[in-house]
């Protein structure tokens, strides 16, 4: 029997063969990032572009999000009697869950669907071929600069968000809920703790490796035909914020369970 039977057959075959062939792509990249020649000029090129896609969207998106974020907790402590605490749950809140995932589902969506979409090119045109064929890595030319630059732009645009909610949700809590800013402060200052900082930052490192090796996989393995370049697009954003979504939630029940809750 074939692959291209047993897969037909088995629908779960080829979906563990893929899942098999992402995973190898990304030991491939780690074992690239520490490899001779680096990139630079492609790596600063492609940050520079994912940055250019991905800032305004992104600082638009952070300040609703970090509004809507304290008006709901504000209203919830409103009613539990525990206005003290707002700044706290919405502060911890943004840093800790909403930054990393608006960061990498914009990264994800502008950048690793630009990316999808020039791999892709690269392989209809038998380009990738081509360079394999000279000699060339084609996962050390172009896919690494392009998941360090994910990587990059991630982690800045995470610091980003977090101050842009911040702010907006100090503001929409002090103006529009009446909330005191020395109680919205030092809630904050008493509850939180340096690692929440750390874990939003490497989640957003994380998630920008992710969201660039499954663009950059969908990329080389395009379905066929006139459509391959865009099917493939649509299937790495889709794929990535589910795999997103899965390891955010892994990463923040392990540091639950590893950083101690720091008490008020």
């Amino acid at each position: 029997m074939t692959a291209g039977a047993s897969t037909a057959r088995f629908p779960g075959i080829g979906m563990l063969r893929e899942t098999g062939k992402l995973f190898a792509l990304g030991l491939d990249v780690g074992r690239g990032i520490f490899q001779r020649p680096f990139q630079l000029r492609e790596f600063i090129q492609q940050s520079w572009f994912i940055a250019s896609v991905t800032i305004l969207p992104t600082a638009l998106v952070a300040i609703p999000f970090g509004a809507v974020i304290s008006l709901q907790f504000g209203s919830l402590a409103r009613q539990l009697g525990a206005q003290s605490y707002t700044g706290a749950g919405s502060v911890l809140a943004t840093v800790q869950q909403a930054s990393p995932l608006v960061t990498a589902l914009l990264v994800a969506g502008a950048g690793g669907s630009a990316i999808c979409a020039d791999i892709g090119a690269r392989t209809i045109r038998e380009e990738i071929d081509a360079m394999e064929v000279l000699g060339v890595s084609a996962v050390q030319r172009l896919i690494v600069p392009r998941v360090l630059a994910c990587m990059l732009v991630a982690l800045l645009l995470n610091g980003m968000v977090s101050v842009i909610g911040v702010l907006g949700g100090y503001f929409f809590n002090v103006v529009l809920q009446d909330g005191t800013p020395g109680a919205y402060l030092a809630s904050f200052s008493a509850l939180a703790q340096l690692p929440d900082l750390w874990v939003g930052e490497i989640k957003a490192l994380i998630f920008g490796f992710i969201a660039a090796v499954v663009a950059s996989y969908r990329g080389l393995h395009p379905p066929p035909g006139p459509k391959g370049v865009g099917d493939a697009v649509n299937q790495s954003v889709v794929i990535t914020f589910l795999l997103l979504f899965v390891v955010n939630f892994v990463i923040t029940l392990i540091y639950l369970q590893i950083v101690p809750t720091k008490l008020g």
